[in-house]
């Protein structure tokens, strides 16, 4: 019998990763809090779309509330839940894991930090998700990239483990993409300059994945996020990885006005491999009218960047921009992003 696996948070990358893992025979359990999405799942399986491919699957969803009932400890615990809800989800698993179990981040941001305060460092591993997937309807995940890299694995301390590799072949049944790495932080913060690039400008303007990527509009902005994410990342000591196959140097170099149009160039290829009309978390969490994660992403690197001495005002005008709205309150609009834009004029 292989590892027991235990998911906290069954939405899109929790919903899609686990009833992938399913599918392939895997032991997987998984524990959310919209109780109409396990209700439809526990009737009718979980739908999971993917291009033309679409599959239904018996997945083993249970409520917060049932989660008492579990007799057999989790050989690993995949967080996979909302930065914000980091610590709570970690503690309410712990009593399901083994001692010697681990628990798996599968978030946006670096929460890993986090984690590891939480649970022990020598509990905690780490799992970069590149992915793009959303959950809109109770029962129904859908998968709208074609990025063939999708999950990368590894120890906090880079040091190839026999856990490590166990999981990357695990996670490989849900996804031919899947990499042991022995540089975390850097392919974490890879991840973070995407997911600071992409994530608010989407929830701001209301843009498509792809087009967040690509339109005119945003363009200069995300090239001046991105740079900023890699300059902090790299003054705390991180080797920064390719960025969905784009050098993370390529930004830095565009945003000081070099060599533009090979970056525009690049960015194109990126926006056909996130599929047409696939939105970011931040969008769906803004047309959900929930709290966003902006101070986990941008706001983060606005704190690294203070601690480091690298100005952030890209960073820092988009999250005083959703901030400033309110909780549930933003509403996406182009417009909204001005005060952003007004920075290129200076």
């Amino acid at each position: 019998m292989g590892p027991r696996i235990g998911i906290i948070g069954g939405g899109a990358i929790g919903g899609y990763t686990g009833g992938m893992l399913t599918k392939a025979g895997h032991d997987v359990t998984i524990v959310d809090q919209w109780p109409e999405h396990v209700a439809e799942v526990k009737a009718n399986g979980l739908t999971i779309t993917h291009g033309e491919d679409v599959v239904n699957v018996p997945a083993n969803y249970i409520n917060i509330c049932e989660l008492q009932g579990i007799e057999d400890p989790f050989d690993y615990v995949f967080v996979a839940v909302k930065s914000y809800d980091t610590e709570w989800a970690a503690i309410l698993m712990r009593r399901y894991l083994k001692p010697d179990g681990a628990y798996v981040d599968f978030q946006n941001g670096i929460n890993d930090y986090r984690l590891a305060e939480t649970v022990g460092v020598e509990n905690a591993l780490g799992c970069v998700i590149t992915i793009a997937a959303g959950c809109y309807e109770p029962g129904q995940v859908q998968r709208t990239d074609t990025n063939p890299m999708a999950y990368k694995i590894g120890e906090h301390d880079g040091s190839d483990t026999p856990r490590a590799r166990e999981l990357v072949e695990i996670v490989s049944s849900a996804s031919d993409g899947t990499y042991f790495t022995d540089n975390l932080w850097g392919e974490r913060w890879a991840k973070l300059a995407i997911n600071c690039m992409v994530n608010p400008i989407a929830g701001i303007t209301g843009m498509t994945s792809d087009r967040v990527r690509t339109d005119p509009l945003v363009r200069d902005i995300r090239t001046q996020v991105g740079a900023e994410v890699i300059r902090v990342g790299r003054a705390l000591g991180h080797r920064i990885g390719d960025l969905l196959g784009v050098p993370a140097q390529m930004f830095v170099d565009a945003a000081e006005g070099r060599n533009v149009e090979d970056l525009e160039i690049e960015m194109e290829k990126v926006a056909a491999s996130a599929g047409t009309g696939g939105r970011a978390s931040f969008l769906q969490d803004v047309m959900k009218h929930r709290r966003t994660e902006i101070e986990f992403l941008n706001g983060f690197v606005s704190e690294k960047g203070r601690e480091t001495g690298v100005p952030t005002p890209f960073c820092d005008a988009l999250v005083k921009v959703v901030q400033s709205r309110g909780v549930g309150k933003l509403e996406p609009d182009p417009d909204n992003l001005a005060p952003v834009g007004a920075l290129l004029e200076r």
